[in-house]
């Protein structure tokens, strides 16, 4: 009895550290978005995550969601900088994500200020 208590615990834990391992590591997709800047703000009660809203139109269907991970210090004052401006963004979509890392599955890792196109008809 106190082998098969033994075996299932590591099992459970083995399985756990797994299932972690693979929400953060793996990624479900990779992409490109750009648009206006809308907000980057620090929030959260226990866990404070930078988030972030790309408007990419008028309707609040087209706006993009998105996390920074705390350790892109340098996307995070990329972001600060660029708010109001057009920009792109290059993120990674993962399967999952966990409270002390962001809101969202969509974690941006670089941000860059383009020129904003305009249509004339």
């Amino acid at each position: 009895m106190k082998k098969f208590l033994t075996i299932s615990i590591i099992v459970i834990i083995i399985g756990f550290i797994t299932y972690l391992s693979f929400i953060y590591f793996v990624t479900y997709s990779e992409g490109y978005r750009s648009g206006k800047l809308v907000k980057i703000s620090q929030r959260g009660i226990v866990f404070k995550t930078w988030e972030g809203t790309l408007s990419q139109g008028v309707s609040d269907e087209l706006q993009f969601h998105f996390s920074v991970e705390d350790n892109k210090k340098e996307v995070i004052e990329q972001l600060k900088n660029l708010q109001g401006k057009s920009v792109k963004l290059t993120y990674i979509e993962r399967f999952g994500t966990f409270p002390w890392l962001g809101d969202t599955k969509h974690f941006v890792k670089e941000a860059e200020e383009v020129d904003e196109v305009i249509n004339v008809n």
